[in-house]
């Protein structure tokens, strides 16, 4: 940069370890367009809000997640001093806005419904308050966050839904879109009841439980496959779960069980089997007979291999002996349903509503509350989306999380938001806990929201005429 060009200092150039953290993790229009509110003064509070217009064909409801995430973001809103040189000397942004963009920091207020809630179309899981710059910089980042977690943790709840009882491990990392996706679809899905995950980062992060086994290739490494069930078990001897199907699945059942008599004597005990392809329901019914004849009940069948919820469900209702499952791509990918509908879209600004009408994109104009109502049994009966400081019957949604860029409380632990979740899905009604498409859960919107958005469309219409008679005028 040239010397004397803009005030902020310009000091040696470092890469940010996690390209999260980057105010620069965004797309080049909002920049341009803070650019725009910054030459004219547009520093108004905007309102904005996230939420879905559709859900999936194969979805009945969606799991609130990524909040967290979204909260640490903000806190942490600056731009570097290399990247504002990057941004002058690639988009030639005038000095005046690079300095504001140097002192820019998330000051605005963040209400949202906590993680682990489920939730249907037209609902805001999330409002954000604030300045409009600030506003419309978070967009891209916010809704890539709750995006993600949202789709992974609501293809993890079925799974959940599908299998009482049954531990069920993410085994996606590997097959994951990026570094990113992996580590947080390991948190989401935990969120949504999963009991743990593969990924060793997640466990050192989010403090999820680690599972782990052995690949293929362990086996194929040693000349006999016993050799190196003995070998792995012995290495590791608090969590020896064995892969058995490399060559013959009932063969390895059946040295592990050689096995398992020598080990004994020296306080080894196997803790589980995996299988990981072929018929999954007739190998564990013929593993769990060979283990049980040899009085081996405790040694668990863990099975894994192109699983989903669907499968899981047909592998239980056929009575498969097994106790749990690693799943690995359709969770992470979350393959049926990959991408979300959703939106964050200004719904106020400088004290006046605002929505979009466009043609199959309108939305509902204003600040927003969701009510749940539930019946005698505790199960929700029917939502209703209102204005903000309206009252409805049943219980809020929405929540206060930020004020003025600072978190108001500390944020609920993943294991406290994890059984929030798990009560909240138990609360949903049944038809909505199955995998079959139910009918849609009932959402009305309110008689205010009703009201506010004529007003509100009158006064764009009343607003744009205005405009055209002074256009007319001028010209005249």
């Amino acid at each position: 940069m040239k010397s004397g060009s803009s005030t902020f200092a310009v000091q040696e150039v470092s890469v940010a370890p996690d390209p999260g953290a980057s105010a620069l993790l965004t797309d080049l229009y909002q920049l341009t367009m803070l650019a725009a509110y910054h030459e004219y003064g547009m520093q108004d509070t905007a309102v904005f809000e996230f939420f879905v217009r559709k859900l999936p064909l194969n979805r009945n409801f969606l799991i609130a997640a990524g909040l967290e995430q979204v909260l640490e973001f903000l806190e942490d809103l600056h731009f570097t001093q290399d990247e504002l040189v990057w941004l002058e000397t690639k988009y030639r942004f005038r000095p005046k806005f690079l300095d504001w963009l140097a002192k820019l920091r998330f000051t605005g207020d963040v209400d949202a419904m906590p993680e682990g809630t489920p939730f249907f179309p037209d609902e805001p899981i999330l409002r954000v308050t604030s300045a409009l710059p600030q506003a419309q910089l978070v967009e891209t980042r916010i809704v890539a966050l709750l995006q993600l977690e949202t789709v992974v943790a609501s293809k993890a709840a079925r799974a959940v839904l599908a299998a009482p009882g049954k531990l069920l491990v993410d085994f996606g990392l590997r097959r994951a879109h990026g570094a990113e996706a992996g580590l947080l679809a390991a948190r989401a899905s935990y969120l949504a009841g999963y009991g743990g995950t593969a990924t060793a980062l997640a466990g050192k992060r989010f403090g999820i439980p680690l599972y782990g086994t052995m690949a293929h290739s362990f086996i194929e490494a040693h000349d006999d496959e016993l050799f190196a069930f003995e070998r792995f078990a012995r290495a590791y001897p608090e969590n020896a779960v064995l892969l058995i199907d490399t060559y013959d699945t009932e063969a390895g059942a059946a040295k592990v069980v050689e096995l398992a008599r020598k080990l004994q004597h020296d306080g080894i005990n196997i803790r589980a089997v995996r299988i990981d392809s072929g018929n999954l329901v007739e190998h564990a019914r013929r593993v769990r007979r060979i283990l049980d004849d040899a009085n081996l009940h405790a040694i668990g069948i863990f099975a894994s291999g192109g699983l989903d919820e669907q499968l899981i469900h047909r592998i239980l209702s056929e009575g498969a002996p097994i106790d749990g499952f690693g799943v690995g791509t359709s969770l992470v990918t979350s393959e049926d349903a990959p991408a979300l509908d959703c939106a964050y879209k200004l719904q106020e600004y400088a004290g006046r509503a605002r929505r979009k009408r466009s043609e199959g994109k309108a939305t509902w104009p204003g600040r927003k509350q969701v009510f749940r109502r539930f019946d005698g049994a505790g199960h929700a009966s029917g939502d209703v989306v209102t204005v903000e400081g309206d009252q409805c019957e049943g219980v809020p949604l929405i929540m206060p999380v930020m004020r003025a860029g600072k978190r108001i409380a500390p944020t609920p632990s993943l294991t406290a938001a994890r059984t929030y979740c798990e009560t909240a899905l138990q609360r949903l009604p049944a038809a909505l806990r199955t995998l079959d498409r139910s009918s849609p859960y009932p959402v009305q919107i309110s008689d205010r929201l009703r009201a506010l958005t004529d007003e509100t469309d009158r006064a764009a219409c009343a607003a744009t005429s205005a405009s055209v008679a002074q256009g007319r005028r001028a010209t005249s």
